[in-house]
């Protein structure tokens, strides 16, 4: 399930890429199936060690275009161990609702991108993200969880005070955002709650079969009540 879009990033074969906060890889993947060289980095060893044996596996199965190269990185998002101006492209997605210090990590993102590159940022989106909090203390107040809650305007700020330029907004997993209402009035952890199984066995069946009914759906959803917000940057040359 991917919510940066690769072609409004501009991703091309060969390019340097990072997914910074990577998690369990869903960016990394795409992207090292469209024949980039992939960073993927995380604090979290054991998600990267699960990253790293996809990867090889990926590889042995002949589901990456030849040269395309793929490795993980563990480290802070306050320090990132790159050069100034690495990576063509950047991807932070659902990663900085989670930091405290998230100017710092923005201008981190920034430095590691080479002029005229360009960085997708994914955070969750307000409207959902206010009703999941009144909903719900357990949703967020948990180690390592979500810290604050990003309006469109706060985050374009927040980087295009870092020196990029915002060239494009989008909305993603609109068919999402209900599922994540259901959990948070009925107990996050409550996963056989029948409604909440019920809304599961839908996503489940959107994601692997992408039905039509559902596709058309989700386009409905997504300007609407899309449970994430996505800002595309271009670094100035």
């Amino acid at each position: 399930m991917l919510t940066v879009d690769f072609d409004r990033l501009g991703l091309q074969p060969g390019e340097r890429v990072l997914d910074m906060g990577c998690g369990a890889g869903r960016h990394a993947f795409e992207m090292y199936r469209r024949g980039a060289d992939v960073v993927a980095f995380d604090q979290d060893a054991d998600e990267l060690a699960g990253v790293r044996d996809l990867f090889g596996a990926m590889k042995e199965a002949g589901e990456v275009p030849a040269g395309a190269e793929a490795d993980t990185k563990e480290g802070d998002a306050l320090a990132l161990p790159f050069g100034d101006g690495e990576f063509d492209r950047v991807v932070a997605a659902e990663v900085l609702e989670h930091i405290p210090a998230d100017i710092q990590a923005i201008e981190e993102l920034v430095r590691v991108l080479r002029p005229g590159g360009t960085l997708a940022v994914s955070v969750p989106r307000w409207f959902p993200e206010v009703v999941n909090w009144k909903l719900s203390e357990e949703y967020h107040d948990v180690p390592g969880g979500h810290i604050r809650i990003y309006t469109d305007k706060e985050l374009a700020t927040k980087v295009t005070n870092a020196g990029l330029e915002l060239v494009g907004k989008d909305h993603a997993h609109g068919l999402h955002t209900p599922y994540w209402w259901i959990k948070c009035a009925v107990g996050v952890r409550n996963d056989d709650h029948p409604l909440a199984r019920a809304y599961h066995r839908l996503l489940v069946w959107e994601i692997m079969k992408q039905p039509l009914a559902l596709r058309l759906a989700g386009r409905v959803l997504d300007p609407l009540v899309g449970k994430s917000l996505v800002l595309y940057f271009r670094k100035p040359a």
